[in-house]
């Protein structure tokens, strides 16, 4: 959302200096996502290699995994991309804030909703303009 917007906003203001970037997601976020992703490449492994881990588990093999060893590319491939895209909403908050002059006019987090990008111009504007006419002229 930010590289959109900065986009947009270096197009209508090609003298102002854009910088950002993504807002961290909380940290029980990135644990539990690197969780997924270590438990996702074991599996992975456990796929590709033929290794059943559930009788050491005292488990009984569920039948899901017997399919996935029988279709070992299908399954390794799923299992990568379904575990990337959790993985990736799991990271992505589409957080951002736009800032002038060292003060926030608009902060995702307070307002909770990402501005339109006509919006985000116009507050952009008064802003500018704002800041010219308090420039004192001599």
């Amino acid at each position: 959302v930010f590289e959109e917007f900065a986009h947009i906003l270096s197009q209508k203001f090609p003298t102002l200096h854009i910088e950002g970037d993504n807002y961290p997601p909380p940290t029980w976020r990135q644990q539990l996502c690197s969780t997924l992703s270590v438990i996702k490449f074991a599996i992975i492994i456990a796929i590709l290699s033929g290794l059943d881990p559930f009788p050491y588990l005292g488990v009984a093999t569920p039948h899901v995994f017997t399919l996935a060893q029988e279709n070992k590319l299908y399954a390794c491939m799923m299992l990568f991309f379904v575990g990337n895209a959790i993985e990736g909403q799991l990271i992505s908050t589409g957080a951002f804030e736009v800032s002038y002059n060292d003060m926030v006019i608009w902060s995702k987090l307070e307002n909770g909703r990402v501005p339109s990008p006509s919006e985000l111009i116009n507050i952009i504007d008064s802003q500018l303009s704002m800041s010219s006419s308090s420039i004192p002229s001599s």
